[in-house]
Protein backbone atom coordinates (compact mmCIF):
# COMPACT_ATOMS: atom_id res chain seq x y z
CA UNK A 1 0.00 0.00 0.00
CA UNK A 2 1.22 3.04 -0.70
CA UNK A 3 1.47 5.74 2.12
CA UNK A 4 -0.01 9.27 1.17
CA UNK A 5 1.78 12.09 2.78
CA UNK A 6 -0.46 15.45 4.00
CA UNK A 7 2.66 17.40 5.18
CA UNK A 8 3.49 21.22 3.70
CA UNK A 9 6.67 21.63 3.19
CA UNK A 10 8.53 24.47 1.68
CA UNK A 11 8.56 22.89 -2.10
CA UNK A 12 4.90 22.77 -1.74
CA UNK A 13 4.85 27.09 -1.06
CA UNK A 14 5.27 29.62 -3.72
CA UNK A 15 8.26 31.58 -2.11
CA UNK A 16 9.14 34.43 -4.36
CA UNK A 17 7.65 37.36 -6.35
CA UNK A 18 8.35 36.08 -9.20
CA UNK A 19 6.47 32.87 -9.17
CA UNK A 20 3.60 34.76 -7.85
CA UNK A 21 3.75 37.26 -10.78
CA UNK A 22 3.47 34.27 -13.08
CA UNK A 23 0.65 33.10 -11.19
CA UNK A 24 -1.31 36.40 -11.37
CA UNK A 25 0.02 36.76 -15.26
CA UNK A 26 -2.89 34.61 -17.38
CA UNK A 27 -4.86 32.69 -14.65
CA UNK A 28 -7.46 30.21 -14.63
CA UNK A 29 -10.10 32.18 -11.88
CA UNK A 30 -12.48 30.56 -9.53
CA UNK A 31 -14.54 33.13 -7.48
CA UNK A 32 -17.25 32.59 -4.77
CA UNK A 33 -18.07 34.89 -1.77
CA UNK A 34 -15.20 34.17 0.19
CA UNK A 35 -12.30 33.53 -2.21
CA UNK A 36 -11.08 34.10 -5.67
CA UNK A 37 -8.50 31.21 -6.98
CA UNK A 38 -6.19 32.08 -9.41
CA UNK A 39 -4.39 28.67 -10.76
CA UNK A 40 -1.24 27.71 -13.83
CA UNK A 41 -0.34 24.90 -14.32
CA UNK A 42 3.52 23.83 -13.10
CA UNK A 43 6.42 21.63 -14.41
CA UNK A 44 6.48 20.04 -10.88
CA UNK A 45 4.83 16.78 -10.16
CA UNK A 46 2.88 18.37 -7.44
CA UNK A 47 0.89 21.54 -6.31
CA UNK A 48 2.29 24.39 -4.42
CA UNK A 49 0.32 27.11 -2.87
CA UNK A 50 0.90 30.81 -2.51
CA UNK A 51 -1.81 32.84 0.00
CA UNK A 52 -2.56 36.62 -1.04
CA UNK A 53 -4.63 38.17 2.92
CA UNK A 54 -4.82 41.22 2.23
CA UNK A 55 -4.96 43.83 4.86
CA UNK A 56 -7.16 45.99 3.03
CA UNK A 57 -9.86 43.45 3.56
CA UNK A 58 -9.14 41.37 6.70
CA UNK A 59 -7.94 44.15 9.23
CA UNK A 60 -6.80 42.23 12.24
CA UNK A 61 -3.91 39.65 11.65
CA UNK A 62 -5.61 36.97 14.01
CA UNK A 63 -8.73 36.67 11.70
CA UNK A 64 -5.93 36.38 8.81
CA UNK A 65 -3.80 34.05 10.29
CA UNK A 66 -7.23 32.41 11.08
CA UNK A 67 -8.02 31.85 7.56
CA UNK A 68 -3.99 31.21 6.27
CA UNK A 69 -4.27 28.54 8.70
CA UNK A 70 -7.65 27.34 7.83
CA UNK A 71 -6.30 27.53 3.88
CA UNK A 72 -3.45 25.24 4.15
CA UNK A 73 -4.65 22.65 6.15
CA UNK A 74 -7.56 22.00 3.65
CA UNK A 75 -4.57 22.42 0.76
CA UNK A 76 -2.59 19.84 2.83
CA UNK A 77 -5.99 17.26 2.47
CA UNK A 78 -6.46 17.77 -0.56
CA UNK A 79 -3.14 18.20 -2.02
CA UNK A 80 -3.40 14.52 -3.59
CA UNK A 81 -6.73 14.84 -5.79
CA UNK A 82 -5.06 19.39 -6.94
CA UNK A 83 -2.45 17.78 -9.72
CA UNK A 84 0.63 20.17 -11.00
CA UNK A 85 -0.91 23.16 -10.64
CA UNK A 86 0.48 26.76 -8.78
CA UNK A 87 -2.34 27.99 -6.83
CA UNK A 88 -2.67 31.21 -5.04
CA UNK A 89 -6.11 32.15 -2.92
CA UNK A 90 -7.18 35.39 -1.89
CA UNK A 91 -9.93 36.22 0.45
CA UNK A 92 -12.46 38.74 0.38
CA UNK A 93 -13.93 40.48 3.51
CA UNK A 94 -17.03 38.03 3.24
CA UNK A 95 -14.21 35.23 4.66
CA UNK A 96 -14.41 36.94 7.97
CA UNK A 97 -16.70 35.88 10.81
CA UNK A 98 -18.10 32.84 8.74
CA UNK A 99 -17.85 29.41 10.47
CA UNK A 100 -15.02 27.56 9.41
CA UNK A 101 -16.42 24.82 7.89
CA UNK A 102 -18.50 26.70 5.43
CA UNK A 103 -14.71 27.80 3.94
CA UNK A 104 -13.58 24.52 4.49
CA UNK A 105 -16.56 23.61 1.94
CA UNK A 106 -15.72 26.67 -0.42
CA UNK A 107 -12.10 25.58 -0.49
CA UNK A 108 -12.95 22.41 -1.66
CA UNK A 109 -14.97 23.45 -3.90
CA UNK A 110 -12.57 25.76 -5.49
CA UNK A 111 -9.57 22.55 -5.74
CA UNK A 112 -12.12 20.52 -7.75
CA UNK A 113 -12.92 23.33 -10.13
CA UNK A 114 -9.76 24.44 -10.73
CA UNK A 115 -8.05 20.98 -11.47
CA UNK A 116 -10.92 20.41 -14.23
CA UNK A 117 -10.64 23.66 -15.83
CA UNK A 118 -6.54 23.87 -15.54
CA UNK A 119 -6.69 20.29 -17.37
CA UNK A 120 -9.08 21.13 -20.35
CA UNK A 121 -6.58 24.72 -20.72
CA UNK A 122 -3.62 22.51 -21.49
Amino acid sequence: MIEQRYNFPSKLRLKNPAEYKKVFGKPVKSSDEYFTLLAIKNDYDHPRLGLAIAKKNIKRAVDRNIIKRTVRENFRSQQQKIGNIDVVVLARKEALNVPIELLRKSLEKHWLRLVSRCASYS
